[in-house]
């Protein structure tokens, strides 16, 4: 048995908790004091509840599994295990590794799932603090193993399972140490990036979430989101222009010598199919079929997170290496006009990632 800390109690944080421990993993679950809504809820229930079914179909891994522990004091879940993975917003990575910082020790390993670039802009504020010398590994995930839900208090929906999970490592020299961190933790088979742009620019919500989003803008808000999203947004145009858009990221990755899967390509992977196109898949998926809802306004993550923290990452890097990428740079201008907020100034930077002075063959060079 290994102990594992989940900072998040969302839908990723709560399905990790359940499935994780249902492996046999000794878990604690933290979030802060002003949302702790389900960590009052599974100290309440003693645990966590995965229904067997939702909306007519059928869910995984069902069943009730008790959680070691669930808590609003950070101190306490820091200090729970060596492992601490990180489900939540992108927004929220700073603002919590912030108060965990203080509680830190050498040879602990924080995982983000997604990463979103979220390790280096962490190991800059870990350098930039009193405890720059803090030995701590940075793992950065391309996505989380499930597509899942929270139905109600300490109860989930997982809808599906990743085949198999990519994330960097960093440093890379903490591989070998991390592999025996994460064994037998995880429900699923884990892939190694060689660094954590390539697990950014990997990550499989890059087009298929802002783009479509933007897309549908007026679909979504008038009627409120009560349709499946990736069946009835994607049609063969806006799936064209994803297609379009994702040849930008490819783009990305061949000016830094970084070898990227296709959307496509990604997603037949993870979710074992073989679509032959984008259109396809999210019309077809048995796991995305599943999901009743979609977003009901411009406020939702799959603009709020998806544009400032993988879009703005993806034009810098473009930017710095002489490229234009048009759909991107498109998306990115009328998601801030929508929510009238200028996101090539918010959003991840990549002088918040402490690589905005190298040049791209230094950035080549910046992980070897």
């Amino acid at each position: 048995m290994k102990k594992v800390t989940i900072i998040g109690a969302g839908n990723g944080g709560m399905t990790a908790a359940y499935h994780l421990s249902k492996l046999g993993n000794s878990v604690c679950i933290y979030d802060s004091p002003s949302f702790d809504k389900q960590i009052k809820a599974i100290n309440e229930k003693g645990g966590i509840e995965a229904v067997s079914e939702l909306h007519g179909c059928d869910m995984m891994f069902s069943g009730f599994e008790k959680i070691e522990k669930a808590t609003s004091n950070i101190k306490e879940a820091v200090e729970f295990s060596d492992l601490l993975i990180m489900i939540c917003p992108s927004f929220a990575q700073e603002i919590l590794f912030n108060d965990m910082l203080p509680h830190l020790k050498d040879g602990q390993t924080i995982m983000l799932m997604p990463g979103n670039y979220g390790g280096l802009v962490l190991n800059k504020i870990k350098n930039e603090s009193e405890k720059k010398d803090l030995d701590i590994t940075f793992v950065d995930s391309i996505s989380i193993p499930w597509a899942c839900r929270i139905v109600d208090s300490a109860k989930i929906a997982i809808m599906g399972l990743k085949e198999y999970l990519p994330m960097s490592v960093y440093p890379y020299s903490d591989l070998e140490k991390f592999k025996e961190q994460v064994k037998d933790v995880l429900p699923l088979e884990v892939r190694f990036l060689r660094n954590p742009l390539i697990a950014g620019l990997e990550n499989i919500n890059f087009g298929g979430h802002p783009l479509m989003t933007t897309l549908n803008m007026g679909l979504l808000e008038n009627f409120d989101g009560q349709f499946n999203y990736y069946r009835d947004c994607c049609s063969p145009a806006t799936s064209r222009a994803a297609a379009k858009m994702d040849l930008e990221r490819l783009s990305v990755g061949k000016a830094y010598d970084f070898e990227l899967k296709s959307e496509l390509d990604a997603m037949n992977s993870l979710y074992a199919s073989d679509y032959e196109t984008v259109y396809e898949f999210n019309r077809a998926s048995k796991t995305h079929v599943k999901i009743s809802g979609a977003p009901n306004s411009s406020k939702a993550r799959y603009i709020t997170e998806d544009v400032p923290y993988l879009l703005i990452p993806c034009y810098e890097l473009a930017e710095k290496a002489g490229l234009k990428l048009p759909i991107v740079e498109s998306c990115i201008h009328i998601a801030s006009a929508y929510n009238d907020t200028d996101y090539f100034k918010t959003g991840r930077t990549l002088k918040k990632m402490g690589l905005d002075k190298l040049t791209v063959e230094e950035i080549k060079k910046y992980f070897d």
